[in-house]
């Protein structure tokens, strides 16, 4: 039996493909994982049992003691769980740059879709291609980006697409789709979504849905107008006839402080009359892109020339300083310059980590919304910078977390240590939910928590056999310490890397073992199939 073990494993080195256990006289496999916690991925209570792996997928499930394995690895008191789905990510440049993906894989994410907010890699087919030639660890898919496909063909401009334009952006979405796209993203609340009507973007959603994709957007706003972008949101997923999803949902600002009740309550309207709607979020009271957030959208028209023209002209700029002023008062600023952190500016390092108000301060102004207005306009003429915001509350967090149709999403891209001071969100998002979430708050049960994880998003995206620890699916598994579960990183250190994941499998082959990063890359390129 052992030297029949052997030339299975040797032929599954070669590629060729395996018979299953139950094709086969004796129980061979390739990885026994023993005497678990054996969390599904559909909400169920666990159950203590053996997952045997067999080349790339799951073949059998229960006691596994007389079967031979290449290895066998003791997870008594461990949770052992499908590997998690991260449905936003903004890998699509990491994924290539630092393809061991180590901060996703130390928290048990085996899969990433890319491309959100509208903007993603175009053509889809030739990105797909570059992967499969350099597969990373984690499995990688896309979506297509509403406001790539906008700028390719109509540039950075404010205006209605003519007829010709819109038909040329239907036949990029749908390129897209046959190449593999998992659906549509919008970035609404960015240039050039901003400038879209909700009709142009119903108009590439139903391209999207014939192809049975989805459609998932950051919405237009998520601040005193959340409640008529969740409306929007809506409207173009049951006109543009395809399932529909609020990504990062979240409430921004203290006047709107409370209203998840409000916008969960559309969602939940909206599912009762037919509306395939979801929503996924991240476990943070601050959010994270670039300060032209706080710009008015009408300023952003064009290139960076036109901006910086537009800075310079004293009645535009006072335009625009008014709007910055609003959004730091009512929006992402939380009424307070302190609440703006610099986490990157690529021509001064120095500024990484500093407060609005900590930079007014050692320059010696005042520090008011509108000397951080001024402030940011002046940032902005140097070469910009990413930054976070901390103007949300903890109690539309948990509302919106322990919604049935939340999902969990990281917003955060494929990095390693050493640049900037990012949001933690790249190191600790499942981590957080799983550990300060779950175990700590007991917001969720870990099972559901795990569901929001694995199974829902996967169901989402229509990835079959992924998502789920079952027979005959995928084998991409994380094995898990329910105590050890942390997500260390913090907004003032935000590059240190989740603990507790002992063991983590993509597609059969180990990427973390004994809590070590193997070097292994199995990741694939994920392809929507229709």
């Amino acid at each position: 039996m052992v030297r029949r073990c052997l030339l299975l494993l040797v032929g599954l080195a070669l590629g060729v493909a395996p018979a299953t256990a139950q094709q086969t006289n004796d129980c061979l496999l390739t990885v026994i994982i023993e005497d678990g916690d054996v969390y599904d991925g559909r909400g169920a209570d666990p159950v203590v049992t053996d997952v045997g792996i067999l080349g790339d997928r799951i073949a059998a499930l229960g006691d596994l003691d007389a079967c031979v394995a290449g290895r066998r690895l003791d997870a008594r008191g461990l949770a052992v769980v499908p590997g998690f789905i991260d449905i936003h990510s903004h890998g699509t440049r990491g994924v290539f740059r630092y393809p061991l993906a180590e901060n996703l894989t130390r928290q048990g994410v085996t899969t990433a879709i890319g491309g959100p907010d509208g903007s993603s890699p175009y053509p889809i087919g030739e990105y797909l291609a570059q992967l499969d030639a350099t597969p990373p660890a984690v499995n990688f898919g896309l979506m297509v980006g509403h406001g790539t496909i906008r700028r390719a063909v109509m540039g950075n401009e404010d205006r209605t697409p003519t007829t010709a334009e819109l038909d040329t952006m239907r036949a990029m979405v749908g390129r897209a789709m046959a190449d593999g796209a998992f659906g549509l993203s919008s970035g609404l609340k960015y240039v050039p979504g901003a400038y879209a009507e909700t009709e142009e973007v119903i108009a590439l959603a139903r391209v999207a849905g014939y192809f049975g994709g989805i459609y998932i957007s950051h919405m237009r706003e998520e601040g005193l107008l959340l409640l008529e972008a969740v409306h929007e949101t809506i409207r173009i997923g049951e006109e543009g006839g395809l399932p529909t999803q609020i990504t990062h949902h979240k409430v921004v600002g203290a006047p709107m402080w409370g209203r998840s009740t409000d916008s969960l309550a559309l969602v939940d309207d909206a599912r009762a009359r037919g509306v395939d709607i979801t929503i996924d979020q991240y476990p943070y009271t601050a959010s994270s892109t670039s300060l032209t957030i706080l710009f008015p959208a009408w300023s952003l028209e064009g290139s960076r020339a036109d901006l910086l023209a537009r800075l310079d002209d004293p009645d535009q700029r006072r335009r625009i300083k008014d709007g910055i002023v609003a959004n730091l008062r009512d929006d992402r600023g939380g009424n307070d310059p302190k609440n703006v952190v610099l986490a990157r500016c690529g021509w001064d390092s120095t500024l990484d980590g500093m407060s609005l108000a900590e930079v007014l301060s050692v320059q010696d102004r005042q520090v008011t919304l509108a000397t951080a207005a001024e402030l940011t306009m002046e940032l902005q003429a140097e070469g910009g910078c990413s930054g976070i915001f901390h103007a949300m509350q903890e109690e539309d967090v948990h509302r919106i977390m322990r919604h049935p149709q939340t999902m969990v999403a990281s917003d955060g891209g494929i990095l390693a240590p050493g640049e900037g001071v990012p949001h933690p969100r790249n190191y600790g998002t499942f981590s957080r939910v799983l550990g300060h979430y779950s175990r700590d708050l007991g917001v969720l049960r870990f099972a559901e928590a795990i569901r929001k994880m694995t199974s829902l998003p996967a169901d989402r995206l229509d990835l079959a056999d992924r998502g789920v620890i079952e027979a005959g699916a995928y084998a991409d598994i994380a094995v898990l310490n329910r105590e050890t579960i942390n997500d260390p990183a913090v907004f003032e250190n935000p590059h240190q890397y989740a603990t507790g994941a002992a063991h983590v499998f993509v597609n059969g082959v180990a990427v973390i073992l004994d809590g070590e990063v193997t070097g292994t890359r199995p990741g694939r390129a994920l392809r929507h199939e229709r």
